[in-house]
């Protein structure tokens, strides 16, 4: 079977319905990560580009629980820092590091950064993950590691060395913080962010119990090829999207 006997990216006839689109999936991320507990407190944050206005994101209100986020509740911020629409203040991390990668990285739709638990372990290591499953190949050379903490980024400055040491790749380990990954859309970013914590759960599991077994850089590299792409991202999204949308349908409010 090929790409071309599955579903693929739904295609908009006008900007309203893209805009909604989008929103809605990133209303369903925030209440996914709520029912995977990866959030915490009013920590963490998710963006998605306007499709209209390329210089503007939607991102979820500071100090409302990911569990409780409604369409309604998304919050459209500029990259200057002025809210164009919602009645929510905004995390201002969320500013500092989203509107850097927004604005550094036209070809990303949608980024992810929020504190969960296996993510920031694995960032105390300061290292890269290893391909030691198949998973763990999908972000095989493609991904970055940020070697420096230096408390709350409250900054764009801050923002912006992040969105360098990102480069072009898909991921990046905050040292001592977590996680962060983008996507070309909500969903890409979404499931990179996903399969990224459990990749980091399965090596420190490995880890604790003796030496690992590594997959040979080619290997590695192919796989990535094959199962790292856009269009792989976006669909296994989507069976989690039709999950948490039967769960809690008003999240589409």
């Amino acid at each position: 079977m090929t790409t071309l006997d599955l579903i693929q990216p739904p295609q908009f006839e006008c900007i309203e319905d893209e805009r909604l689109h989008r929103k809605q999936r990133l209303a369903a991320t925030f209440r996914l990560f709520a029912y995977y507990g990866f959030e915490e407190g009013a920590s963490g944050h998710i963006t998605v580009r306007d499709p209209e206005f390329h210089d503007c994101f939607w991102v979820n209100p500071f100090g409302m629980y990911f569990g409780h986020i409604k369409v309604s509740d998304l919050v459209l911020m500029n990259n200057q820092g002025e809210i164009l629409e919602g009645n929510h203040p905004v995390n201002i991390s969320a500013f500092a590091i989203h509107s850097q990668i927004h604005l550094k990285r036209p070809d990303v739709e949608s980024a992810v950064h929020v504190h969960s638990t296996y993510g920031k372990t694995w960032s105390v290591f300061e290292r890269l993950l290893a391909p030691i499953t198949q998973e763990a190949c999908l972000f095989y050379e493609d991904h970055a590691l940020f070697k420096d903490y230096t408390g709350l980024i409250e900054d764009i400055s801050e923002g912006e060395r992040i969105t360098v040491a990102l480069g072009n790749k898909k991921a990046i380990i905050l040292r001592n913080h977590g996680l962060l990954t983008v996507g070309h859309s909500v969903d890409e970013a979404a499931w990179w962010f996903i399969i990224m914590e459990r990749c980091c759960q399965v090596q420190l599991l490995a880890e604790s119990v003796g030496k690992l077994k590594l997959i040979e850089p080619e290997i590695a590299q192919l796989t990535c090829k094959q199962l790292g792409t856009h269009y792989e991202a976006w669909f296994n999204f989507q069976p989690l999207y039709d999950m948490i949308l039967k769960k809690e349908s008003d999240l589409l409010q």
